[in-house]
């Protein structure tokens, strides 16, 4: 692949509007979910490029009641400039204010009259992590305070906040209390804020491939074309309408992080992020908890999940990074019978629990006779068959089960069995349903899994009137699986 050419001047500036077009229809997205949601501050208007409001005008979230968020956005068309104190600090290419001053400024005018505000300086730029300050800045709240604030003025954080509060036109006291409010929203990749849009168009119910985020952004750049610089949520309904985004309704969003960092989280009802719990450097490599954590606490985590939702919640989007005893976890912690509506973005598609399938699609079925006890093994081999792995770990460790049933669709094992939500809820009902008449002469039920993560949550979502489940996860060790979870059924 021959290299890219240089992004011209004007390239560079209709990239950067774009950029600036994803963020205000991402805002548009939020307040629909709030209203469906009934959040309790909801964002209830977007501005883009306000009048009035100094330097942070770029993008407004007006939320039912202050603080109102107030965003400058700045698009990078490299990484050769980081946040840091030469890029805030420096002067403008005519001379003009810097960014800090700038965003100073609009601090002090927005907040002159005692009006709470929240400031956000967002950007595809990295933080600086040699910066004596911005260094400092915590990824759960995205502000460089408490810890620029410590150390005397003849540290290197003293000296530091010294030259931001000359460059900001503030006293040094003035400039942190402007740090308690403004958020560096950093390292906003293209390819991560649109992963992102998409996640939060799924959990607002809307239509989130690529064509439709597109399309709410193409929305807002006509708004701002035609002097339109408040977006009311009457507003975006009518363009949803009219645009034919509408998928469904708005849910929850249940946040489960075990292999990597999940964008979503920040939008999550309730989120657990295990990813430094799990051993192994990378997403490919992490499959079991990493010492002292434990299975049984991420079961415990997972299963505190319900409680945390908003009162009268049904409808639940399951987003994040999870192999599939986890997954099934999470689906029994949200049984069907409890009337739970899971959903959860697989391969590109909407599967939900709630989508219409004609009739239970029957597994295929292979019984090995084992001898070792009174429990039933069972292995669901949708997009592999790990009938041998599961055989060899009954025996070799004991397990006290007297016979495997290995559970295949009927046009056998692959990874493409499962092409969509109906096929997967079909297949969901007709295993629980083929297990129910099995397990009733055992006592207990061994479980196995390899196939989608999607089906692994529609299957605990649906698993009642079994039996209790000791649920199994292939860690790729010598003895292939671990026991993860028990759960009643």
């Amino acid at each position: 692949m021959s290299d890219l050419p240089a992004p011209s001047s004007t390239g560079v500036r209709i990239a950067g509007d774009r950029y600036q077009w994803l963020v205000a229809w991402q805002g548009c997205v939020t307040a629909v979910r709030d209203a469906e949601l009934r959040a309790p501050n909801p964002v209830v208007a977007v501005g883009v490029e306000v009048d009035g409001v100094g330097n942070a005008d770029d993008v407004v979230l007006y939320r039912q009641a202050p603080p109102h968020t107030y965003m400058q956005v700045k698009y990078a068309a490299d990484s050769s400039t980081p946040v840091n104190e030469g890029y805030l600090l420096k002067l403008s290419d005519q001379g003009g204010p810097s960014i800090l001053r700038k965003l100073a400024q609009a601090w002090q005018q927005l907040t002159e009259n005692g009006t709470p505000v929240d400031l956000a300086l967002l950007s595809n730029r990295s933080p600086d992590a040699e910066d004596p300050l911005v260094s400092l800045r915590d990824s759960r709240t995205q502000l460089l305070v408490p810890k620029a604030a410590q150390q005397g003025p003849r540290s290197k954080k003293g000296q530091a906040r010294g030259r931001w509060a000359d460059g900001a036109g503030l006293s040094e006291e003035g400039l942190l209390d402007l740090l308690k409010v403004l958020r560096f929203d950093l390292a906003r990749d293209v390819t991560h804020l649109h992963e992102h849009l998409q996640m939060l168009m799924f959990a607002a119910g809307l239509l989130f491939d690529e064509g439709s985020m597109h399309a709410g952004a193409d929305w807002v750049a006509r708004q701002v074309a035609d002097g339109q610089r408040r977006l009311s949520l009457a507003d975006v309904r009518g363009a949803i309408r009219s645009l034919r985004l509408e998928a469904g309704s708005s849910r929850a969003v249940v946040s489960i992080a075990t292999l990597k960092p999940d964008l979503m989280a920040e939008d999550a009802d309730y989120a657990l992020d295990w990813t430094d719990r799990f051993e192994g450097a990378s997403a490919y490599v992490k499959r079991r908890p990493l010492a002292p954590a434990t299975w049984a606490q991420l079961q415990a985590d997972i299963e505190a999940a319900p409680y945390r939702m908003p009162s009268g919640t049904t409808a639940v989007a399951v987003t994040g990074s999870l192999r599939l005893a986890p997954a099934f976890i999470v689906g029994a912690a949200f049984r069907m019978v409890a009337g739970a509506d899971l959903a959860v973005v697989q391969r590109g598609q909407l599967w939900s629990s709630a989508e219409a399938y004609e009739a239970p699609l029957a597994p295929t079925v292979d019984e090995y006779a084992l001898g070792l006890g009174p429990d039933l093994a069972v292995a669901v081999a949708v997009a592999t068959d790990p009938t041998q792995d599961v055989l060899d770990f009954l025996s070799e460790q004991q397990v006290p089960v007297s016979r495997l049933l290995v559970l295949r669709p009927p046009d056998g094992a692959k990874d493409n069995s499962v092409p969509d939500a109906a096929a997967a809820n079909a297949l969901a009902v007709g295993i629980r349903d083929l297990l129910r008449r099995a397990c009733r002469a055992h006592p207990a039920i061994h479980l196995f899994q390899a196939g989608p993560m999607g089906l692994s949550l529609l299957l605990g979502n649906r698993w009642n009137r079994l039996r209790p489940t000791t649920v199994y996860e292939d860690v790729n060790a010598q003895r292939i699986y671990e026991k993860a979870f028990v759960i009643d059924a």
